[in-house]
């Protein structure tokens, strides 16, 4: 299983995709014990004092694919989550002073909290899916697909590109353009789609 991450996807206004769509997308790649399910607490990572959470629709594949075509992209989609991609923020600061890689400051255990799935059929229009974040009950972040930059079908084709997708590999598809900051222990995360809590858990 690959976790991938896409950065940088979201626009405030959907006016502002073309200006900004350069084709060549942000991609990153995260390790599996960044994984945490089941709604389950997670411990405020000690190598961080700038722990930065982003939500983010994650698509799983369903089967194999190679050089997918945008056209077909879709049909590799099995299923919908809601997810946190959280960045330690001071770690990768250090990263970039020497122009390094954001692998430690996103690959860190913890760092991909997601909910249960919800099956693909249970969205007729994936440019269309609202998602939110509240934390401590106060709402933080609002998405919805239609502004992603690169939308599920281009991000698929185009990672397919680069690496064969797997069943069960999975994709943050980037956060909401405004909302994004920083937890500190005790926080009490909780994020839906279309008004349904799906991801519910604590910093402790």
């Amino acid at each position: 299983m690959k976790i991938i991450g896409i950065g940088k996807n979201y626009v405030n206004d959907k006016s502002e995709i073309d200006a900004v769509k350069t084709g060549f997308q942000t991609i990153f790649v995260k390790a599996n014990s960044t994984l945490v399910t089941n709604n389950a607490d997670i411990p405020f990572p000690a190598i961080t004092e700038q722990l930065a959470y982003e939500v983010e629709l994650v698509a799983k594949i369903g089967k194999q694919g190679k050089n997918i075509l945008e056209a077909d992209a879709e049909s590799y989609i099995s299923e919908i989550a809601v997810g946190i991609d959280y960045t330690a923020k001071d770690v990768l600061a250090k990263s970039r002073e020497s122009k390094g890689p954001w692998a430690l400051a996103k690959g860190f255990d913890g760092a991909s909290p997601i909910s249960n799935f919800k099956p693909i059929s249970a969205f007729p229009d994936l440019n269309n899916i609202n998602f939110d974040l509240k934390i401590n009950g106060e709402s933080k972040q609002i998405g919805n697909s239609s502004l992603m930059i690169y939308n599920f079908s281009e991000i698929i084709s185009f990672v397919s590109q680069y690496m064969t997708l797997e069943p069960g590999d999975i994709i943050f598809s980037g956060t909401p353009a405004s909302g994004a900051g920083l937890n500190i222990k005790g926080d009490q995360l909780q994020a839906s789609i279309e008004g349904e809590l799906l991801l519910d858990f604590k910093l402790v």
